[in-house]
């Protein structure tokens, strides 16, 4: 019980510590796609740690919710990236790592987010609130049928059990996965503001999202709020791991393969922080009208996913 619980702080910290890292990997990937100087990989630490040593500027009719939030924001994705099995499954808090208990924490995290936004009154934060709200609302349906497929394959709606399921038993090609993971992709822009849904870098106003609900956070608030923002892509990423690509991840008690576990973490990071820059780099940022069409593409390919496990896995 005492190593479980060591190892499920480990897990927590580790992805905490290398959330920034994951990010700044991804800058500078896109950098270089783009021809453009990259910044050093560990600028987001830079960033937050300057961030922490300034002093808050707060609007004077700000509530307390204001104040409030980012600590909210940053604890529900610490608590997310703790349950999402990363290095080893089956920890002690592995009874809480059901996948509509996760979807849940994003969305408590999103609701302090969008308040928070609201709460100065501005005209920017209130525009990313309510735009925040329409992308989440398209692209939560779709996220739980992408779980509900990978539920389906290990008749649980637990994540450690669908590793097991999926990693450690007798390897089984699901063509259901295929249709799911494209699906998957397709959320995880969107949830993370990323290009085609939205531009981390833009600064222009009028087409932010995301960007525009913190407009008004400085200091150790927004320092927070950008390392929640770099823990959340981090257990996207963990997330997408754990449904599509578990091989690698050690089961409960193995502490020998705790060292290729976190080099098989490391390199599916390395290539997916690769990949979603190239990604990004021969997109371009979509009309937010065509945000709802985009996110009920991937709904309809999250369900072609479960219709596919009936007919051909079942």
């Amino acid at each position: 019980m005492t190593t479980g619980i060591l190892l499920q702080v480990l897990q927590t910290l580790l992805a905490i510590l290398l959330a920034p890292l994951l990010m700044g990997w991804v800058n500078q990937c896109r950098a270089w796609l783009q021809g453009r100087s990259a910044p050093p990989i560990t600028q987001p630490y830079r960033v937050i740690r300057k961030l922490f040593h300034k002093d808050a500027v707060i609007a004077h009719d700000a509530s307390p919710l204001f104040r409030f939030a980012p600590y909210m924001i940053f604890a529900c994705m610490a608590l997310a990236a703790g349950i999402v099995p990363t290095i080893v499954n089956d920890l002690p808090f592995s009874p809480a790592a059901d996948v509509i208990a996760l979807v849940g924490i994003f969305a408590l995290a999103r609701v302090f987010l969008a308040l928070a936004a609201m709460d100065i009154g501005t005209s920017f934060g209130t525009l990313g609130a309510r735009r925040e709200m329409l992308i989440s609302f398209l692209a939560e349906p779709a996220l739980l049928m992408v779980f509900f497929t990978a539920s389906l394959i290990s008749q649980s709606t637990e994540l450690p059990v669908i590793v097991e399921t999926l990693a450690h038993k007798q390897f089984v090609i699901y063509p259901s996965l295929a249709f799911a993971a494209v699906a998957f992709w397709m959320v995880s822009t969107a949830e993370n503001a990323r290009i085609p849904v939205d531009n981390p870098t833009t600064h222009l106003e009028l087409t932010m999202i995301h960007e525009a609900m913190i407009l008004e956070y400085s200091a150790r608030h927004l320092a927070l709020i950008e390392w929640a923002v770099a823990l959340k892509l981090f257990v996207y990423s963990a997330l997408g791991i754990a449904l599509f690509l578990p091989w690698g991840i050690a089961q409960a008690g193995d502490l020998a393969a705790l060292p290729l576990a976190v080099l098989a973490l490391l390199g599916k990071l390395l290539a997916g922080g690769a990949g979603l820059a190239f990604l990004e780099t021969i997109s371009a940022k979509m009309r937010l009208f065509r945000a709802p069409e985009f996110l009920g593409t991937a709904f309809l390919l999250a369900v072609l996913g479960m219709l596919t496990h009936f007919i051909l896995e079942v």
